[in-house]
């Protein structure tokens, strides 16, 4: 059995639980579990069997000992419990993007909802829109979806840390091999796309076969389907499809561009060689007049062949990259060494794992030159949240810290959340004694898209906010954005000096690329944060970087490319204090 079919059974039962009522502790601990089964390298059915599935984190005896259950029966004795108190259907209606158990089991307790037929004709007829947090535009997103399933387009896809890491991991190991030339991911996973179907490799060797054989050999490596001197064709025990084609040195750039750009653009770069003369494959660039074929080691070639300056694997989408390229307009994209601090991060203050001491560390090791500790604040939804007379201790001991450590200026802040009427949960008093604030709506967002719209706007109003986190609330394959009307946000966002957060968390990736071009294009600016609730999480800023690349992003619309001095002077609150200062008395 591979690690993807023992992590559903275990996300299975954590559904089923949630389903059942059981304590929030009990479900994570069942979803923690299949993420780390559906992520390891190894086959964790060998390390059940052998008696080692406790060094997988976050499973401990018990989850150990249902994994061999599983293994030795072919279910889980707990979730075929619990499968004889739901009808089948209910379960399915979970896996809907936009729902889960808690949705589920209010539509079958409130309308009696069990299956996704009965699902589609509630939505269909408006009954949905009579349940309390549902509504017109819930009813449209159930049928999206629903749409969506039948089309075959609901398989799994994997967040792009998950296809990075099982790419980056591959493409290191074939790069020892002995002969080997060039290897490099291709696909969306370089194109940074948020979620990945497979991972598309591309290699030229001496030896093929020794390519092919490697890759066979790997740990990560489940089984490998199809073989030969072309390429291989491979699944991972987490499920995903791996694909390694092999090629000529002369011709490497044909293929990595080949499998590099979305459908769209593609098929404008053929397009555009065509009105030139030329035809453009995997196989070469080919003119037809002279009746030659151009094999180009590299893609620059390919894209100076047809005229065009050479376009970063980000922007190849089909959105006006091609005219950009061949006008010379393209931007020079931010990068993540531009970037010189982080202000939106989370200790054991609140729900993070590390101290303000350690986080700061990381910081410098990072070569930050700022931080900002982003604690929750009082009313967050999740418990652990900092009361007031808590949060005045944490901005203390953010100061210490801060006279401690040499070479960063550490930032005593609050990601506050926004109540219901727009204002935030601390006094003005309190707030105006942190360096910076994050203002987030973690409450009550299933409100009507012109009663969210002025909520995010009223916030954005207070003179002390500097930042909106992750503004859609949107968690990728899990739930949609809220219903805000974004225009408005975003010449709100103008108006009062406010920065737009790309959180850089790989879940939400928030905003995400067509908000954050629309932003920027109309003057908002940008801030990348890692939203790090460990030490190890500041290197989530990454995927906030792909996202702003994607957004066509220069390190200009990114107010953290700046210095803290430079930075604070963008400030609605500097800027108000400088006004001040030079009004004539």
């Amino acid at each position: 059995m591979r690690n993807a079919e023992i992590a559903d059974a275990f996300a299975e039962l954590a559904d089923l639980y949630e389903l059942d009522g059981a304590i929030v502790h009990r479900v994570l601990a069942y979803r923690n579990a299949a993420t780390a089964i559906r992520s390891s390298g190894r086959s964790v059915a060998e390390l059940a069997q052998a008696g080692r599935a406790e060094e997988l984190p976050g499973v401990g005896k018990t989850i150990a000992e249902k994994i061999v259950d599983l293994l030795d029966t072919g279910e889980v004795p707990a979730a075929k419990r619990l499968k004889e108190k739901f009808p089948a259907g209910l379960v399915e209606i979970t896996r809907l993007p936009g729902f889960g158990p808690k949705r589920a089991r209010k539509l079958y307790d409130e309308l009696g909802i069990a299956s996704l037929d009965e699902l589609r004709r509630a939505a269909e007829t408006h009954v949905l829109r009579a349940v309390p947090g549902f509504g017109r535009k819930a009813e449209e997103n159930v049928l999206a979806a629903l749409e969506a399933a039948d089309n075959g387009q609901g398989g799994r896809r994997a967040l792009l840390p998950e296809a990075l890491g099982i790419g980056e991991e591959i493409v290191a190991a074939l790069r020892e091999v002995p002969g080997s030339d060039r290897v490099e991911i291709a696909g969306s996973a370089r194109r940074r796309a948020e979620t990945c179907k497979d991972v598309d490799i591309v290699a030229s060797a001496a030896d093929p076969a020794a390519l092919v054989d490697a890759l066979s050999s790997l740990r990560v490596i489940a089984e490998v389907g199809t073989s030969g001197e072309a390429g291989a064709r491979a699944l991972t025990h987490s499920g995903m499809t791996v694909e390694l084609r092999i090629v000529s040195p002369s011709s490497f750039g044909n293929l990595l561009q080949h499998l590099t750009g979305s459908g769209r653009h593609n098929e404008l770069v053929r397009t555009e060689a065509v009105r030139r003369g030329l035809h453009v494959s995997e196989y070469g660039v080919s003119d037809d007049a002279a009746g030659t074929t151009h094999a180009c080691a590299t893609e620059e070639e390919i894209y100076a062949l047809v005229g065009m300056s050479y376009i970063e694997p980000e922007l190849r989408e089909g959105r006006g990259e091609l005219e950009a390229a061949r006008g010379g307009t393209l931007p020079q994209l931010v990068r993540v060494e531009e970037l010189r601090g982080d202000l939106h991060c989370h200790t054991v203050a609140s729900d993070g794992r590390n101290t303000i001491e350690q986080m700061a560390a990381a910081a410098l090791a990072r070569g930050y030159e700022y931080l900002a500790i982003t604690d929750h604040s009082a009313t967050h939804g999740f418990g652990n949240h900092v009361s007031p007379d808590e949060l005045r201790r944490q901005i203390e001991r953010v100061r210490e810290v801060d006279a401690q450590v040499e070479g960063l200026t550490l930032l005593a802040g609050s990601e506050v959340n926004v109540l219901p009427d727009g204002s935030l949960d601390y006094d003005d008093a309190l707030l105006a004694e942190l360096d910076w604030i994050v203002a987030s709506l973690h409450t009550s967002f299933r409100m009507g898209e012109r009663e969210l719209t002025a909520r995010m706007i009223h916030a954005m109003e207070h003179p002390l906010v500097d930042l909106i986190g992750h503004p859609t609330g949107r968690l990728i394959e899990r739930r949609e954005p809220y219903a805000l009307a974004f225009e408005r946000i975003v010449e709100a966002a103008v108006r009062t000096g406010t920065l737009l957060e790309i959180n850089a968390n790989p879940d939400r990736r928030d905003l995400n690329e067509h908000n954050a071009r629309l932003a920027a294009e109309s003057g908002a600016m940008l801030l990348i944060d890692s939203d790090a609730h460990g030490v190890n999480t500041l290197a989530n800023i990454r995927y906030g970087v792909d996202t702003a690349r994607r957004a066509w992003l220069t390190r200009e619309h990114v107010a953290n490319t700046r210095s803290w001095p430079e930075l604070d002077a963008l400030r609605k609150r500097s800027r108000a204090q400088a006004s001040a200062t030079t009004r004539p008395c």
